[in-house]
Formats: C-alpha cells, structure tokens, sequence
C-alpha cells in the first residue's frame, strides 16, 4: 500500500514533468513570433502555480528538524 510520502512523491514528479513540458511548449510558442499573447500568459502563470506547487510539495517532504 501506498504511503502518504510515496503518493507525495509521485505528484512531485508528475508536477515537475508538467512543468518542463510547458517549459518547452512555451519556448515553441515564444519562437514562432507573433502568437496568442493571451494563451502564452495561461501557460506562464499555469506554470508559475506549478513551482509554488512543487515548493510547498518540497517542503512537506523534508523533515523538520527543529525539535
């Protein structure tokens, strides 16, 4: 059975491998010149909620040592 870590784990990386995939797409997108400026925002703030995603992930993931 899955632990709570390991479900963590998996949507880290599922996280992380939607990041670097909108990553490239809009660097395609950024490319081709002149494209949908409105639909390359979506993406670049899809991909900013995504960090802050992988952040908060991250650091439920280390432990806290301050005790």
């Amino acid at each position: 059975m899955l632990t709570d870590r390991d479900s963590l784990l998996r949507k880290l990386h599922e996280l992380r491998s939607e990041h670097r995939d909108l990553d490239t797409v809009i660097a395609r997108l950024a490319d081709h010149g002149p494209s949908d400026q409105l639909h390359l925002q979506r993406l670049k703030k899809r991909k900013l909620m995504l960090k802050d995603e992988v952040s908060w992930l991250e650091s439920r993931l280390i432990p806290d040592n301050i005790a």
